[in-house]
């Protein structure tokens, strides 16, 4: 499991009330903002050369979804 904080005068801090017993050994990472989650880049930056890339999918298919999956008047 992973718990994230922050440093408190040089004190780590767990966010959220997560509390561990004490005793428990952890190990500590900084984390840089290029570290976060994605790495700083967005979902179409890192997903973007997928767009379109499924052939055969009818064009309005973004706004129509629930027509074509649940059958749904169309918009």
């Amino acid at each position: 499991m992973t718990y994230f904080g922050h440093v408190r005068n040089n004190v780590i801090v767990l966010d959220a009330g997560a509390t561990l017993p004490d005793g428990t050994e952890v190990r500590i990472e900084p984390v840089t903002p290029g570290d976060a989650v994605g790495g700083g880049v967005s979902l179409l930056d890192r997903l973007g050369e997928l767009v379109g890339s499924v052939p055969g999918l009818p064009d309005d298919l973004a706004e129509n979804h629930d027509h074509y999956i649940h059958g749904t008047a169309k918009r």
